[in-house]
């Protein structure tokens, strides 16, 4: 319709499982990011988490960096190299998702996408096997 809307999703997945959690937000930047990694310090607890993250600039920010400090003896982060997705693990997830989910096709409102994400972001839980063989180059 001329317009350009979008759903922003942090995600996140366990490269020797393929267990995926994502969380969809409004916005992405320190504020929501710090809420997402305390859901995956809950979602782990009490292992500790070894995160590899992008250069998104909210992934740089101060009050992040200050979050993970705090938080060290929980989440130790690494971050990959500038302008390298093909070292994302995630990035082969995003892709399976727009070949099973939204390629080709047209949602006439934000919720009919968000509904269909959501539907394919489950079966990626449900089925972690079938995500694994993209995986395979980062274990």
């Amino acid at each position: 319709m001329g317009q350009r809307n979008t759903l922003k999703i942090f995600g996140t997945i366990e490269l020797y499982c393929a267990r995926f959690l994502y969380h969809f937000q409004k916005v992405f930047n320190a504020e929501t990011y710090i809420v997402y990694l305390e859901r995956i310090l809950q979602c782990y607890f009490p292992q500790k988490v070894y995160l590899i993250q992008d250069n998104a600039s909210y992934h740089k920010d101060r009050d992040v960096w200050a979050w993970f400090a705090d938080h060290r003896k929980y989440i130790e982060v690494y971050n990959l190299p500038a302008y390298s997705p093909q070292f994302n693990a995630l990035e082969r997830i995003w892709h399976h998702t727009r070949l099973h989910g939204t390629h080709n096709r047209y949602f006439l409102t934000q919720e009919e996408l968000h509904s269909v994400l959501t539907s394919t972001f489950r079966s990626i839980q449900k089925k972690p096997s079938q995500v694994m063989g993209y995986l395979r180059p980062y274990q």
